[in-house]
């Protein structure tokens, strides 16, 4: 997934790649890649990976027949942010304050974090939203957070927090912070609690996109997949080292317990 840097190449890529008259252009890593994609050619076709709504990121006029050349793969459902702050209120179900790091460049997650607000609001919880799209700025969030009364962090969908997941991880370690992840990559690295889809999964029919269109399928006619099933994986080692009792609850509808 591109970085804070990277994507500002992005338009400079993509027009690359059109000159080069490449048969099929895969934009993946969010919505920032296909926009350049988008922006670069209106006649090579454009498989994109997704982290929310590709109609409201204006990639495409419609999810079931895009039209146009572009089509591609929804692979972090940003519409699950809601629901990580539910399971954020059963792993902490005393605590009332939680806050959730966003990075603000990144298209549609100023929408995500309204609807976990709401979430919030409607459990008797406060959210409160911090901001970062440099690795000094999850630095200095984190560094507040030590001096705040947080009950739990939620990290919010956005590539670029998800390519900090090393950082973002050693620094809810380091503060001691129950922290709730995207995608189970987090919890890989050694994260507490992760909800959401399978990232490889969705890389697999991006692929399966890219090899129907080379064979003739027409790109504007493949819909663009939506994820079906998220996976709830908690790492008990994390939880024991912060001091955190894991919800009894949480521990039976769990899809996979890292222990």
């Amino acid at each position: 997934m591109p970085s804070g840097g990277a994507v500002l190449r992005l338009p400079a890529l993509a027009a690359e790649l059109v000159a080069r008259q490449v048969a099929v252009i895969a934009a993946v890593g969010g919505e920032p890649s296909g926009l350049a994609a988008k922006a670069a050619t209106a006649a090579i076709p454009i498989v994109c990976t997704l982290g929310g709504d590709a109609v409201a990121a204006g990639l495409v006029a419609h999810l079931n027949r895009p039209g146009g050349n572009i089509t591609g793969v929804t692979i972090m459902g940003l519409e699950m942010g809601p629901k990580r702050v539910e399971l954020a209120h059963q792993l902490v179900p005393n605590g009332s304050a939680l806050a959730t790091l966003i990075n603000s460049k990144f298209p549609l997650t100023l929408a995500e974090a309204h609807d976990m607000q709401a979430a919030a609001h409607s459990l008797g919880l406060q959210l409160t939203v911090l901001d970062a799209s440099t690795e000094g700025e999850i630095d200095a969030v984190f560094a507040g957070l030590a001096r705040q009364k947080v009950d739990a962090l939620l990290i919010n969908t956005d590539p670029f927090l998800f390519g900090q997941r090393e950082q973002i991880v050693q620094l809810a370690a380091r503060y001691k912070i129950p922290t709730l992840y995207f995608l189970r990559e987090f919890v890989d690295a050694g994260g507490l609690m992760s909800y959401g889809p399978n990232i490889n999964n969705g890389y697999r029919q991006a692929g399966i996109y890219v090899g129907r269109i080379l064979k003739g399928e027409k790109v504007g006619e493949l819909p663009i997949v939506q994820p079906t099933k998220f996976d709830l994986v908690i790492n008990l080692r994390t939880a024991n080292a912060l001091g955190l009792e894991i919800p009894t609850n949480l521990l039976v509808r769990a899809d996979e317990v890292i222990e």
